[in-house]
């Protein structure tokens, strides 16, 4: 399989959370994103646009069904992140979450160029 537009979206959506996350954390704010409950629910809604921009793409096989539940994992991590926002942990659970949103974003690309269709056959 190769790459499709769809991959291409799910990927500028996921790269519209970087920025703001990369500003956030030089500088501590961005514009819409004032602390640490901003930056989560920026995650949240674009992360949860992504994947289901992505999901279209995704078969119901064993790997998809695989990828839905860390894609699940991911947004419970962004909810609890977004809950605990004013708490001393919530840099960690906001930088957790960031990072379960390129997990997902690797894990449906790599898929999705079919990479994962020829692990353990020769070539």
């Amino acid at each position: 399989m190769k790459l499709t537009a769809r991959d291409l979206v799910a990927t500028l959506l996921v790269v519209a959370i970087g920025i703001p996350y990369v500003g956030y954390l030089i500088d501590g704010d961005m514009p819409f994103v004032e602390d640490a409950r901003g930056m989560a629910a920026v995650g949240l809604l674009l992360g949860v646009l992504a994947f289901g921009v992505l999901l279209n793409g995704t078969k119901r096989d064993r790997l998809g069904k695989i990828e839905i539940g860390i894609a699940v994992v991911s947004v419970a991590l962004g909810v609890v992140a977004l809950a605990f926002a004013e708490t001393a942990a919530a840099e960690l659970l906001l930088a957790l979450f960031m990072g379960s949103i390129l997990v997902v974003l690797a894990m449906e690309l790599i898929d999705h160029a079919g990479w994962l269709d020829r692990a353990g056959h020769p070539v």
